[in-house]
């Protein structure tokens, strides 16, 4: 399929990321962006977009696709959601090259700052403008949780509870001297100022799945950026099948071993100590 808008380049030659492709629908409008990674999630993201026609017209609107191939994402729906602009994947990677085109593209536009939120219609888009004003307040990483004070988890499944509050959450929070409560939930704000600091350095080809969630979590905190969580709803679907795309067993083993690289500082810049 061949993938609609034009390839990109990033301004940055030193910029990681894979090859893609960019539609624009509007011009920019806000101080920043919200992000939505998704791939063939068909009518989920459609519901999704439909409650986030409102919330786009406060914060841009941006689709990551990891190269959606089931129609989910027609150009008249998106338009419809006052979506502003469709960037498809069309090189290597899964979740974190898909945030890592995101964030090259959204920085050369000039944002101050990125929301994500993942596209499974499990996340309710009135929890975003928490983000931006977290934003405002000056904060660089933000980290949504349904297990604070304030948060929701509806149907969430017994071993991701568990294993989110007894070994994800523990690890990452003694990794990176914060107390975290919801380290797996994808919502979650960064400031321009934290992607960009020469410590940081998202943009690299080592961060293909699930590696930059965590290892920007990790990174902020030590790095005494300003951290903190917002309460958030995240809902599974009733009658249907969980939405998720990690396997079981395989996808679950390389999950806890990211987990464990992150903890132990793996990912940092090589010249960073």
């Amino acid at each position: 399929m061949k993938a609609p808008g034009q390839p990109y380049t990033p301004a940055d030659p030193t910029a990681r990321v894979p090859a893609f492709c960019v539609q624009e629908f509007a011009p920019k409008r806000t101080r920043y962006v919200l992000c939505v990674p998704v791939i063939d999630e068909g009518e989920r993201i459609a519901r999704q977009l439909a409650k986030s026609a409102d919330i786009a017209r406060t914060i841009d609107l941006v689709i990551a696709d990891g190269g959606s191939r089931d129609g989910s994402l027609a150009e008249e729906r998106l338009r419809a959601a006052n979506v502003r602009a469709l960037l498809t994947k069309t090189g290597a990677g899964k979740l974190s090259a898909q945030m890592r085109m995101a964030i090259a593209w959204g920085l050369d536009q000039g944002y101050e700052g990125f929301v994500f939120m993942d596209g499974n219609d499990k996340d309710d888009p009135a929890d975003i403008a928490g983000f931006v004003r977290a934003l405002d307040a000056g904060f660089d990483h933000v980290q949504g949780s349904r297990y604070m004070p304030g948060g929701r988890g509806v149907r969430t499944p017994l071993s991701r509870k568990l294993g989110v509050r007894f070994l994800h959450a523990p690890l990452l929070s003694l990794a990176a001297g914060f107390r975290y409560t919801d380290t797996t939930n994808g919502c979650r704000g960064y400031s321009r100022r934290f992607l960009t600091d020469p410590r940081v350095q998202p943009l690299r080809d080592v961060f293909q799945a699930y590696e930059l969630h965590y290892y920007l979590a990790v990174r902020a905190a030590r790095l005494g950026f300003r951290v903190t969580e917002l309460p958030v709803s995240r809902t599974y679907p009733a009658g249907e099948r969980t939405p998720t795309k990690i396997s079981p067993i395989r996808g679950n083993a390389r999950i806890f071993m990211t987990l464990m690289r992150a903890v132990f500082q793996r990912y940092n810049p090589p010249e960073s100590p």
